[in-house]
């Protein structure tokens, strides 16, 4: 890695460590971000780097967030334990559903994705132990290893920043090792890494497990910072916001999900007060946004620095 980016990465984790002392009130909004800032990045791991568009992830950001508070809730389970459930349950389900899908290409591996996603949605509605449209409500935060209580929010900013920061480096690592190139490679030409003698399937359902596994990760944290699982996590809609999330940020970068999930977030809570107006107001941005930065934010900010 270069050393001006470690410098950019070292400052930016400084600040993040130093914001509770300064704007207190904003936790719960930043929380947010960074949950979706690693549901995007974990996205960006298939679409950006391996070329696989998936219109399906809200299926394990759902999943994850609904075992998590089910577990947390009902068998009183502790947050370390509930996350690592839910987690379980998203890889688990993700290598169902890589399994089916890897074996169609382009828009027809999108709507396959899709369909099935679709297929969790129909059982959250009707399966009992998820509440239905209520959703399961009033999760408790709990205790963190049994002796860190999560309710508050100072307490609860810093573990959700510690897991973002677990779940970045994994993918930095992934990103950078030789399994990541051969994941660029797959992106690039897939006929070519067939003819070099790799297993183009199997590097793509591993690609696509730690995908899901790192998005379910993401639906955890939101569950438990908001202390609850409801049928918008596991909607085709979050599906479209994580793909509009990555774009704007900057599809293939490392930073462009977190900044692409600060801008959808942001214009989410800031333009909330106008009402309805507020779909208008954000497709406009988006427009604007989408048409000035063709590589996304960070990539056209890169491009530049570049030259």
């Amino acid at each position: 890695m270069h050393q001006k980016t470690k410098l950019l990465y070292g400052i930016l984790v400084l600040i993040a460590l130093l914001l509770p002392f300064q704007d207190y009130i904003y936790l719960v909004f930043v929380m947010k971000v960074l949950c979706f800032a690693l549901f995007a990045c974990a996205f960006n791991l298939l679409l950006g780097f391996t070329g696989l568009l998936s219109f399906g992830h809200a299926a394990f950001f759902g999943t994850a967030a609904y075992i998590t508070a089910y577990f947390c809730k009902e068998f009183g389970l502790s947050p370390e334990l509930g996350i690592l459930l839910g987690c379980a349950g998203s890889g688990v389900l993700g290598y169902i559903i890589g399994s089916l899908a890897i074996r169609r290409q382009g828009i027809y591996f999108a709507m396959v994705t899709l369909a099935l996603s679709q297929m969790i949605y129909f059982l959250a509605v009707q399966l009992r132990f998820t509440g239905g449209e209520d959703g399961i409500q009033g999760v408790p935060r709990g205790m963190l290893f049994g002796f860190i209580d999560l309710k508050s929010d100072f307490a609860m900013y810093y573990f959700v920043l510690v897991i973002f920061l677990f779940g970045f480096a994994v993918i930095m690592r992934t990103v950078h090792s030789p399994f990541g190139q051969i994941l660029k490679a797959i992106r690039e030409n897939e006929p070519r890494a067939i003819s070099l003698g790799y297993d183009v399937d199997r590097f793509k359902l591993i690609c696509f497990v730690i995908s899901a596994s790192l998005s379910g990760l993401a639906g955890s944290m939101k569950s438990l910072v908001f202390q609850l699982a409801t049928l918008t996590d596991v909607h085709w809609h979050m599906s479209g916001e994580v793909v509009l999330m990555t774009l704007l940020g900057g599809m293939g970068t490392i930073l462009g999900p977190v900044v692409g999930a600060g801008i959808v977030v942001g214009l989410q809570n800031y333009l909330a007060n106008i009402g309805s107006w507020s779909t208008i107001a954000t497709g406009f941005i988006f427009v604007i946004c989408v048409l000035a930065f063709r590589r996304g934010v960070v990539g056209e900010i890169s491009a530049i620095f570049k030259k």
